[in-house]
């Protein structure tokens, strides 16, 4: 797939079927983005895991946060990605470990990196980069 531009059908469609989000380098911190676009899902209704080593056993949010994808105790829909691109590859290995896998990765605006989407999406997972759904959902789904 070409990850420099998605045609709004495939991104809308990613955003009206995924129920749980895992948002991988959730920060406790306010001023930070994974915070309040992990506020923004959930005031969307997305259940909404945070995973972060750092804060494991601590909440954000008030949700429990994971040291890992494999400490969460439910399947996952989709993983959301607040790491720098260097980390991605590393992010996907651990989302293909899990059972039943992720139905897709997304990766925040400025991460990105194509080798390792190519071996998600080879497994089968749906990709996006470099977006934020806390922007693509009010352009195609609106202010609901």
């Amino acid at each position: 797939m070409n990850h420099d531009r998605y045609e709004d059908g495939y991104v809308a469609d990613i955003l009206k079927t995924v129920k749980t989000v895992a948002v991988v380098g959730a920060s406790p911190n306010p001023s930070r983005p994974s915070h309040g676009v992990m506020g923004f899902l959930l005031s969307k209704g997305y259940h909404v895991i945070p995973v972060n080593p750092g804060q494991a056993g601590k909440t954000i949010l008030g949700r429990t946060v994971y040291g890992r994808l494999a400490d969460i105790p439910e399947p996952v829909d989709m993983v959301d990605v607040f790491r720098a691109s260097e980390y991605v590859d590393a992010v996907i290995d651990e989302a293909l470990a899990l059972d039943p896998s992720p139905k897709v990765i997304w990766t925040q605006l400025g991460v990105r990196d194509d080798a390792a989407a190519g071996r998600a999406e080879a497994a089968g997972l749906k990709v996006v980069q470099d977006r934020c759904p806390a922007i693509e959902y009010p352009r195609l789904i609106g202010r609901r």
